[in-house]
């Protein structure tokens, strides 16, 4: 048998990325070396030439609070029409605020994103609705409308949509890469992840769900969404495509297809520059060659347990839209604050799988990610590391990869049914602080939180699957930052950490399991020098 080449093995060239991207306690990942301000991408991508569609900013009507959303009780379904498709889009990709700090100005978004810079991009795929035409349409977030980017040449296009409408999801690597290098395609995988939460969160709230269209390949969904037509980009940074949801009322048709919806179709509209100048990375180019998803995956059978989560007391029946449009990303956390035990619980128990409760009742693949916890400030748990076994197999897969003198007991008070076990009781602030770059917010939080992820089983075969790891830490990490949010605390992402450090502290060998994004949540130390306006006063927009 000849040996398998590196460069021709797309299964060894994502681990080859993925090692060369990793930062170690004695160097980082090659990255940009500086700031060129100047050259910093555009976050908004713009269609020059294509129609557009106005949305009207209808959230402030959406009462659905939080609290059942979460419980997956899911209000009478809003007709599918542009105006619900407005109030997803708004709470999901849409602006939440600008904030402005002297001569600064720059827009939050609902949907995450390391660094603010956000690459991802939203697309809508729908046939013909009250109010919005058929065909495919590129959301901007910052005018809150719809570019018509491709509309149908027949009258029937799209017949086979009834009942919902497909969100796909596209990554422009530059936007991440401008500051962060070589790890940029990491970055903008959870990010993906994040943005898939979001949309399932905010269809949730309008009565509908959210699931992965699991089974397209990248070819297809680009042609559908004209990401292939090099005349469209010809002075422009690409876009790479992700994933595509089938969301609405009604369960997705049996054979959905991109490549029947992208017959027919006309384009039109031209993508705009986001900088002067793009600096090529070829290991994320590679990478991105090395995961392609190719076309017609089977569709997994993972059926989530139907158990109701676990139950949270709140004295705040907070609206979901207002709890989505405030969520940001803490920068620094006071090293006071403690957080209870029960409502710890509940945070953890939101991160489990469930079949009718968003985001992860949309999620087609059982779980592969389970929560190292870094405790430091859990009124009645002893400060410590624990680890949250979301599978049995992954508990019993994790007792053995695990060298060291763990303790794996299930402490008072943790409810029985939480698969949450004490590894060490001691002070890990230091721990948590050193392999997260050394940076004070994952010592100064109620807890931390690395993403042990299973690594080379799920790649074997599936080189692909590599997107979907870090996908599913976003989807992850979104649940965190809106139960934050509930529990009147603030979370924030962990891009920056030694990840073989975390590996030796546990005592990993090999790539079976390996860490792949951090998180922490806490008291937040807000910067009272930012001040924060209205996401779109700006349009002068009146709403219904």
């Amino acid at each position: 048998m000849k040996p398998i080449r590196i460069d021709s093995d797309p299964l060894a060239r994502v681990i080859a990325y993925h090692q060369a991207s990793k930062h170690h306690l004695d160097r980082y990942a090659p990255g940009p070396g500086g700031l060129d301000w100047a050259n910093q991408p555009d976050p908004f991508r713009r269609y020059a030439g294509a129609p557009r569609v106005e949305l009207p900013l209808r959230a402030d009507s959406l009462a659905t609070p939080f609290a059942a959303v979460r419980r997956g009780d899911r209000p009478t379904a809003y007709p599918l029409e542009r105006d619900a498709l407005a109030i997803l889009l708004e709470l999901s990709l849409g602006l939440s605020a600008w904030k402005q700090h002297r001569g600064s100005r720059w827009a939050l978004r609902c949907n995450p994103s390391s660094g603010n810079l956000h690459p991802t991009e939203g697309y809508l795929v729908c046939p013909a609705l009250p109010g919005l035409a058929a065909g495919v349409h590129h959301y901007l977030s910052h005018d809150h409308v719809l570019e018509q980017r491709a509309a149908p040449n027949s009258p029937n296009w799209g017949s086979e949509l009834s009942g919902g409408a497909v969100v796909a999801l596209t990554g422009i690597h530059w936007r991440e890469a401008w500051k962060y290098g070589l790890r940029a395609y990491r970055y903008c995988q959870h990010d993906g992840g994040h943005a898939i939460a979001a949309v399932a969160y905010a269809a949730a709230a309008l009565g509908w769900r959210a699931r992965l269209l699991a089974g397209w390949g990248d070819d297809e969904l680009a042609a559908l969404l004209g990401l292939d037509r090099a005349e469209d980009f010809a002075d422009a940074e690409l876009e790479s495509p992700e994933v595509a949801l089938w969301v609405g009322p009604e369960p997705p048709p049996v054979g959905l297809s991109p490549g029947a919806l992208a017959d027919g179709l006309s384009f039109t509209g031209q993508a705009n520059r986001l900088s002067h100048a793009q600096i090529d990375w070829p290991g994320i180019k590679d990478v991105d060659r090395a995961a392609h998803r190719p076309r017609a995956i089977p569709s997994p059978a993972f059926q989530a347990p139907s158990q109701p989560p676990l139950a949270v007391e709140s004295d705040d029946p907070i609206k979901a839209a207002t709890l989505i449009r405030q969520r940001r990303s803490a920068v620094a956390f006071d090293g006071v604050t403690t957080l209870s035990a029960e409502r710890w619980f509940g945070m953890l128990d939101a991160l489990l799988p469930r079949r009718d409760a968003p985001p992860l009742d949309g999620w087609p693949w059982p779980p592969r990610v389970h929560p190292l916890l870094f405790a430091h400030r859990i009124d009645g748990i002893s400060p410590g590391l624990y680890l949250l076994a979301r599978t049995d197999e992954a508990l019993a897969e994790l007792r053995q990869a695990l060298h060291g003198e763990w303790v794996w007991s299930k402490i008072e008070p943790v409810p029985a049914h939480l698969p949450l076990y004490q590894l060490a009781a001691s002070d890990a602030r230091d721990a948590a602080r050193v392999i997260s770059c050394h940076q004070d917010i994952a010592a100064d939080s109620c807890f931390a939180v690395g993403f042990l992820t299973a690594f080379a089983g799920p790649l074997r075969d599936a080189p692909w699957a590599y997107r979907e790891l870090f996908w599913e830490t976003g989807v992850l990490g979104q649940i965190l930052y809106l139960e934050a949010e509930a529990a009147g605390l603030r979370a924030t992402g962990i891009g920056c950490f030694f990840d073989d450090a975390v590996h030796r502290l546990l005592g990993l060998d090999g790539l079976a399991w390996q860490s792949l994004y951090h998180f922490t949540v806490g008291g937040p130390v807000e910067d009272r020098r930012v001040r924060t306006q209205p996401p779109y006063a700006h349009l002068r927009r009146s709403t219904p």
